[in-house]
């Protein structure tokens, strides 16, 4: 279904949101919002090759990886790059070639934000069918849930692919890199750590708790690309560009928070070799407020800080968003009499 745009009333609206507003000025020209999409996603990657060749060019490998501020390495080494028994590092080249591979890659997406952000069409129903949309296009955006979904479910599946076909993964428990040649699909064990996710010992439940969650994310993504919001789901959502920047931002928060629950207290997904011991859940998680002068700035300590103040920051935003989308002006303190709450196609 298409509907009329008002493309002058649109960057009219815009035009009175400051630069510094992000992404949220951008959020009815679609053109301009994609190159600010795919720049986000350079930056993500950009990070994470540099950060990794800067952890990489200050490793000390006569010392233990957790008493050194990383946080990448940490990681690499857990997929089993670069390990040798008992965990010692025997070869950092893996980690030189997969932050260059992040860097050249950021490369790509870079350009295609800076081509979309200056040249491209500022609406994309001007240029393309299949990559236009709406937001109040309620088919459009289960499509674009779709395809989120699957990707996510693909990303699951490299973890699987990693540690079934392709060297294995760090095992605390004996010290060594093992294959996971028999990861457990009884969905009985795997949906019983729901309510103590955090308390998984062993790689085998690990890797199938990612085969069914790359399953339910791929079967999801097909569902959403093949269906269409029902009745009831297009009264419950407000369907604007304001909204689904709350709905993101709320998830993103969310997970923040597991994650650093979840890094903080696992040593089998964060191995003591590599993260240092895990944190107790009272101050020690905020280790500068520790009455223990001993506490130690391990791996572990940086990354539940890392996850616990990104994901506060992320729900302080899904906050200001959702009132946004509910009519609130932050000017009046008030909800706008003259909202109307978008009505979905």
């Amino acid at each position: 279904m298409t509907a009329v745009i008002d493309r002058n009333k649109r960057l009219e609206d815009d035009s009175g949101v400051p630069w510094w507003s992000g992404n949220a000025r951008l959020k009815d020209v679609s053109g301009k919002l994609l190159g600010a999409h795919v720049a986000h996603g350079g930056l993500i990657v950009f990070w994470a090759g540099a950060i990794t060749l800067f952890e990489l060019s200050r490793f000390d490998l006569s010392q233990p990886m957790y008493e050194q501020g990383l946080i990448l390495l940490p990681h690499l080494a857990s997929l089993g790059w670069g390990i040798g028994s008992g965990g010692q590092i025997i070869d950092t080249h893996p980690y030189f070639v997969i932050g260059a591979l992040h860097l050249i890659s950021s490369a790509f997406l870079g350009f295609g934000g800076i081509y979309h952000a200056l040249w491209g069409p500022v609406y994309l129903e001007n240029s393309s069918e299949f990559f236009s949309y709406q937001w109040e296009d309620t088919y459009k955006m289960t499509n674009i849930i779709g395809i989120h979904l699957g990707l996510l479910g693909l990303g699951a599946f490299l973890l699987v692919a990693k540690a079934m076909f392709f060297g294995g993964l760090y095992d605390p428990t004996i010290g060594e890199v093992r294959v996971i040649s028999d990861p457990t699909l009884n969905p009985l064990i795997i949906y019983g750590y729901q309510t103590h996710f955090a308390s998984v010992d062993n790689l085998e439940d690990v890797v199938g708790g990612h085969i069914w969650v790359s399953i339910l994310l791929l079967l999801g993504g097909i569902w959403h690309l093949n269906t269409k919001p029902f009745a009831w789901t297009k009264k419950l959502f407000v369907w604007s560009g304001e909204a689904y920047l709350a709905y993101s931002l709320g998830a993103l928060a969310l997970m923040g928070f597991v994650a650093a629950y979840f890094c903080a207290v696992n040593t089998t997904v964060y191995p003591e070799a590599f993260y240092g011991a895990p944190l107790g859940i009272k101050l020690d998680i905020f280790p500068y407020f520790s009455t223990d002068n001993s506490t130690l700035l391990s791996s572990r300590a940086w990354l539940a800080n890392a996850h616990f103040w990104l994901a506060f920051f992320f729900l302080q935003g899904h906050l200001w968003h959702a009132l946004k989308a509910a009519g609130f002006n932050f000017g009046t303190g008030k909800i706008d009499p003259n909202y109307n709450r978008p009505e979905p196609l």
